[in-house]
């Protein structure tokens, strides 16, 4: 079997508890992860599942580097992430993207599409200059299934789905190996989470991506996750197959999960409905 890609092992964090709503931040850490193991190979998707609260949102954040852990060890690609000095993380940071749950608050409300698509290729040396990198941002968003057009547009003059597939976009335009989607269909209609659904699935494919998709919607990480880690009060509850572990939990809390939050009897190819009206 393949090396994991990213792992981590132990990975501990606490938030500061605060006192009082003007207080700084003081007295004993809150503790939020609890010595979390968890792995993702290469091209795998992988669904981070668990109740408000129990920690999964931090826990991507911390594999993706947006926050240290307090404990613990993350290795991304064989490099200790931690360890890494700042020229290291560089190139690390471009192959660890994310997709943030609202993609307004994320875009730049003072550029256009294209400007926000075009300058991190041109940050990171993907595009030898701003033709080329414009030339590669059209490219992006018709993969994404936006036209041209929307280069020269603002994020408040598209729809909520059509921000989330310039998040998608910004995310992929770098070639990175590993995505972190984080609650990025819970704002969207069924219909447009569907589509952006078939679209994370179809560049995973294309591109060998591996993804982390968290979500406390079970029915979406049934339907485009291989495996799953359940998350309880900052520790995994249990983790393995996806379809495995929906149809025959072994852990209490996963069955509570479950039964919280009724899994539908789902055609097993409900993505692909409506591919030919798209095409």
């Amino acid at each position: 079997m393949d090396e994991p890609l990213l792992t981590g092992r132990g990975i501990v964090f606490a938030y500061h508890r605060r006192r009082g709503l003007l207080a700084r931040s003081g007295g004993a850490p809150a503790p939020v992860l609890k010595g979390v193991d968890i792995d993702i190979r290469r091209g795998e998707t992988v669904g981070i599942v668990g109740e408000s609260g129990s920690g999964k949102t931090t826990l991507g954040r911390v594999l993706i580097g947006l926050i240290a852990p307090h404990a613990g060890r993350i290795t991304f690609d064989g490099i200790t992430v931690a360890a890494a000095d700042q020229a290291r993380l560089r190139p690390l940071r471009r192959r660890m993207q994310m997709i943030f749950q609202d993609p307004m608050s994320s875009l730049n409300p003072r550029h256009t599409i294209g400007r926000i698509l075009a300058e991190p290729m041109l940050l990171h040396g993907l595009a030898a200059d701003r033709a080329q990198a414009q030339a590669a941002a059209r490219d992006i968003l018709a993969r994404v299934g936006l036209p041209s057009s929307a280069m020269s547009s603002y994020p408040h003059e598209l729809s909520g789905g059509q921000r989330q597939r310039v998040g998608i976009a910004r995310a992929v335009v770098l070639r990175p190996d590993f995505v972190l989607a984080d609650e990025i269909v819970s704002g969207l209609d069924v219909s447009t989470q569907a589509q952006v659904l078939r679209l994370l699935r179809g560049l995973s494919e294309e591109m060998g991506l591996a993804m982390a998709f968290i979500s406390h919607d079970l029915s979406v990480i049934r339907s485009i996750c291989r495996r799953v880690f359940v998350l309880h009060d900052g520790v995994v509850q249990e983790s393995g197959d996806c379809a495995a572990i929906f149809a025959s939990p072994k852990a209490a809390y996963t069955r509570s999960l479950i039964d919280a939050i009724a899994l539908p009897v789902r055609d097993p190819n409900w993505l692909d409905r409506g591919v030919a009206a798209e095409a």
